[in-house]
């Protein structure tokens, strides 16, 4: 390699990186933005730099982040959503990135706009809207308003992937386990309405074997055994709301 180039790839990067240790301005990327023409595209991320906070951002646009994506072995031009974008947080420091669409003709404009985290290649949110009845103006103005406000919508520190992702997961394995939580609470419920209902018939057969055998003066034997069989009834019904 020249040292021509060595010194532009420097430069390169300087442009991109934190020049100074005490910048604290969140790196926002422009990784995307699609439109009817270049200048239609390249007029909307001009007017973005301008609308956004410099003090509290540093926005960089699509050629720089090419650029220094081009310093990149593991980088490949289509990476636009995964986990391929790792390489873009490591490469430039920005911890978002932005995919744009800016589509329409005529008197009939929309926008996409879609936050992306690169330490996850997921998406932190997204803003889109249809006019039928604009100019390419007013679709653009709306767009840039609806990417500023995403942008300061940013909390100072975004999620926690991991714990998002296990939340999701447990979650996901409560929804499953409900099912079987209802059918072991109606099991349970179904085993105390036949053990009261074996205690209460037990109970009456104790009542009733007993007053058979002790109002009468014969004293039958089967007082004694309506008595012993509720005492069964009484036992079972005690195990099965025990257990």
């Amino acid at each position: 390699m020249s040292a021509r180039a060595v010194l532009l790839l420097v430069l390169v990067g300087a442009s991109v990186a934190h020049a100074d240790p005490l910048d604290h301005r969140r790196i926002i990327g422009i990784l995307q933005v699609e439109g009817p023409t270049n200048d239609i595209t390249n007029t909307f991320e001009r007017t973005l730099e301008k609308k956004l906070d410099a003090k509290t951002y540093w926005l960089v646009p699509r050629s720089k982040m090419r650029e220094r994506m081009r310093m990149s072995t593991k980088w490949s031009e289509g990476c636009l959503v995964g986990a391929c974008l790792t390489e873009t947080k490591v490469q430039t420091g920005a911890e978002v990135v932005l995919l744009v669409a800016l589509t329409g003709s005529g008197t009939s404009f929309g926008y996409v706009v879609t936050v992306m985290r690169t330490d996850t290649g997921g998406v932190l949110s997204q803003a889109t809207d249809r006019c039928e009845v604009c100019t390419l103006n007013e679709a653009m103005g709306s767009a840039t308003a609806a990417t500023v406000k995403l942008i300061n919508a940013l909390p100072p520190q975004l999620p926690d992937a991991d714990a998002a992702q296990r939340a999701e997961a447990e979650a996901a394995a409560a929804a499953a386990l409900r099912p079987v939580e209802l059918a072991r609470k109606e099991d349970q419920r179904h085993a105390q309405r036949i053990g009261v209902t074996l205690t209460v018939v037990g109970l009456a057969m104790v009542v009733a074997g007993s007053a058979a055998y002790y109002l009468q003066d014969s004293r039958p034997g089967y007082g004694v055994a309506i008595a012993g069989g509720g005492t069964g009834f009484v036992l079972s019904g005690v195990a099965v709301l025990t257990f």
